[in-house]
């Protein structure tokens, strides 16, 4: 299993969940979040912007999956410009749920 967490625009996040419940992908976690890049946030005139609102999705998913997944979420939430955002994908060993206590997805 893998976890993939992708930081991206917050007028992306629905066209990506949207990609993501079309291509079987329904369990998922969004959070609303501050941050910057490499660019270090972005001047407007003489305003600087040092954090900028993103979104944080995470999923766990099989390793098969993984392709497909980042696949998606970069098709739908590229605009070609900074700040579209970033993916990391970490190995997940195991996972549980909490009201059986099963082992796996």
């Amino acid at each position: 299993m893998k976890m993939i967490k992708a930081i991206i625009r917050p007028e992306a996040t629905d066209d990506v969940i949207e990609g993501l419940e079309g291509a079987g992908f329904f369990s998922l976690t969004k959070i609303d979040v501050f941050g910057r890049g490499k660019q270090k946030g972005i001047t407007v005139g003489t305003i600087h912007y040092d954090e900028l609102p993103k979104t944080v999705i995470m999923l766990v998913v099989e390793d098969k999956s993984v392709e497909e997944v980042a696949k998606l979420i970069k098709y739908k939430a590229y605009t070609g410009n900074y700040g579209d955002g970033k993916i990391f994908v970490t190995p997940v060993d195991d996972a549980y749920t909490i009201r059986t206590g099963v082992s796996g997805l």
